[in-house]
């Protein structure tokens, strides 16, 4: 059996898709979910569907029971991922879970990405744990960058990218394909125990991004890049809050510190094809979004 927590996020939703593709039956899946009731589409794909809230612990129990495998996917509740993921592994281990599988951030141990202080932390306290473990470390998300935050339609009528990662690049990757890389891990015949895969996707910068927007949308657009503190007030003016706009500037800033690339190539061994090119990705997205 194989278990998905925050299943009913995008990523998590992905990586049920790809177990099912990948010929999992979908009564030996688990989506462990805080809502229930939002996982109607899976339940009638056969899907077996318990509820797991990360800060009720005793719902963690029942949801992992007979679990063999498990991907750990950490909620958007920034502040409180370390203490949620500690119990969730807790859980995972009283379970008896063979592989604790954990979707972390790309370069974790190096990285200086605020965003990524919790994940140092989290994989820490799952090593410790002793729990046999797979880290799936991985790169930004194109969507995110390409509008699934909103404000792009703003850009583009504006003409004018703002944000504060200079020429840093970026190994992104669509969710599509990390979710895909993750199913391939947990149904892999190999022993994963103790792997720990940096999962970037052909780098690009913001350069390449509003490149790409331009090309599909036909209308012009540049990256105009701003010191980080000047940005972080930016965004706040336009109403963002204090700790989001922080944590939005340092994200891309990162960047110029090479926080968000990689030269591995565990990504495309996995798939076995190259990562879906950036241009794709961002069609995708922007047809979504009503953008294009």
């Amino acid at each position: 059996m194989i278990t998905i927590t925050a299943a009913t996020g995008r990523y998590g939703r992905l990586v049920v898709g790809a177990l099912l593709r990948r010929g999992v039956p979908a009564n030996e899946i688990v989506a462990a979910v805080r809502n229930p009731e939002n996982a109607a589409d899976l339940a009638a794909k056969g899907v077996q569907v318990r509820e797991a809230d990360y800060d009720r612990p005793e719902t963690l129990a029942s949801a992992f029971a007979g679990a063999h495998k498990i991907l750990l996917i950490p909620s958007a509740d920034f502040g409180l991922r370390h203490p949620q993921m500690v119990r969730a592994v807790v859980e995972a281990i009283d379970a008896g879970v063979g592989l604790v599988a954990y979707a972390s951030f790309v370069n974790t141990d190096a990285s200086t990405i605020r965003l990524g202080e919790a994940h140092k932390q989290i994989e820490a306290f799952i090593r410790e744990s002793g729990a046999p473990f797979v880290m799936l470390r991985n790169g930004p998300y194109i969507e995110v960058f390409a509008g699934d935050l909103g404000g792009m339609d703003y850009a583009i009528n504006s003409g004018t990218l703002i944000g504060s990662a200079g020429a840093g690049r970026f190994s992104g990757a669509s969710r599509d394909d990390l979710a895909e890389a993750a199913a391939m891990v947990l149904t892999s015949a190999d022993d994963q125990t103790g792997k720990i895969y940096e999962l970037g996707g052909t780098p690009w910068t913001k350069a390449d991004l509003v490149a790409a927007i331009s090309q599909l949308t036909g209308k012009p657009l540049l990256y105009q890049d701003m010191p980080i503190d000047a940005y972080t007030q930016m965004l706040v003016a336009s109403g963002m809050p204090q700790f989001m706009a922080e944590i939005i500037a340092d994200a891309g800033f990162s960047a110029t510190r090479g926080d968000w690339y990689t030269e591995s190539e565990d990504l495309p061994r996995l798939l076995g094809r190259p990562s879906t090119p950036l241009i794709d990705v961002v069609a995708a997205t922007l047809k979504r979004n009503g953008l294009l």
